[in-house]
């Protein structure tokens, strides 16, 4: 009988022990590199790497960590389950303090998918207005469906979209560990809605894909007219250091505005000239000198399809006024 307790034990404890181990592994591992960067007192990053949204395992995004004495606060999540899991992880290596919000600069998937981790450690998703239209629209169920396929098995059948437990409509603050954070919705900047997170002791701003440091950024069916008018404003405020979606910390945030509001400005005179004078698409960008922004990081592949989509969006302006 005592040889059959003893049995049984050992096979209850190997059972235990297979079925923690399948918890630790609910997400295929990422493999990639990943460590969180020192900006200020509270804040960290995590920086992907440039490039398109399927390379480095979908780490191409930047997310935010800002730890205080009474919890974490994350500024979006990444592109996979399995790099939020990641993320996790490294947080875990820092401090001990449960993840108590992740604020969302846009939902975009390299911005996101990663959303489901925190979300079932507890943590509140807050996202800027417009998030909603994505979260109906066609376009996000396939975009997540491509990526089962493009970024396997890291966004797979148990990878899905979360929808934010509040939305921020206007601007406003709160407190958490003696850490003051200020949320400003910018609207239909880069996205359907965009945010930035202001950490208040530490001058560090936040700003996702309203600034992307060092490379180009990509327009998708951003506004171009609104986003130029936010970085103008952008211009204005002074800044310890600021953490953009994409690429490095600035520590030189003026630089950082400039060269995307620059680079945006560029794109509207161009394609807004060749707009007007009802210049095919083809025979304006060729006549462009690019020379100004083709050594920068994914020139090659966003450059066009920016100049296009800026293109489109000056006619319709043409028409409209």
């Amino acid at each position: 009988m005592k040889q059959l307790l003893v049995s049984l034990s050992v096979t209850i404890c190997a059972l235990l022990t297979v079925s923690a181990a399948c918890a630790e592994s609910e997400y295929p591992p990422a493999t990639v590199e990943m460590e969180l960067i020192k900006v200020s007192e509270h804040v960290y990053y995590a920086q992907g790497t440039p490039g398109i949204a399927t390379d480095n395992q979908g780490f191409i995004s930047n997310a935010g960590v800002v730890v205080t004495e009474e919890g974490v606060v994350l500024f979006d999540a990444l592109g996979t389950p399995s790099l939020g899991d990641l993320l996790l992880k490294k947080i875990r290596e820092i401090t001990d303090k449960p993840v108590v919000r992740v604020v969302t600069s846009h939902y975009h998937a390299d911005h996101i998918y990663g959303l489901q981790v925190f979300e079932e450690q507890g943590a509140e998703v807050w996202a800027p207005p417009g998030a909603e239209t994505y979260l109906a629209s066609e376009g996000a169920q396939e975009r997540l469906e491509e990526r089962r396929f493009s970024l396997e098995p890291w966004v797979n059948e148990t990878s899905r979209l979360v929808v934010p437990d509040r939305y921020v409509e206007e601007q406003e603050s709160f407190d958490l560990g003696k850490v003051r954070f200020t949320l400003t919705p910018v609207g239909a900047a880069h996205s359907d809605g965009d945010l930035t997170l202001y950490v208040e002791p530490d001058r560090v701003l936040f700003s996702g894909d309203i600034i992307f440091e060092g490379r180009v950024p990509f327009l998708g069916d951003a506004n171009s007219r609104h986003w130029l008018d936010v970085l103008k404003r952008m211009e204005s405020q002074k800044l310890a250091a600021l953490v953009p979606g994409h690429g490095a910390a600035a520590a030189n945030p003026d630089r950082a505005v400039s060269q995307t509001r620059r680079y945006l400005s560029f794109l509207r005179e161009k394609m807004g000239e060749s707009a007007a004078d009802l210049v095919p698409f083809d025979e304006a960008y060729q006549a462009v000198d690019w020379s100004g922004f083709a050594d920068l990081p994914a020139f090659a592949e966003a450059n066009r399809r920016n100049a296009y989509q800026v293109y489109l969006s000056m006619e319709a302006e043409e028409l409209s006024e």
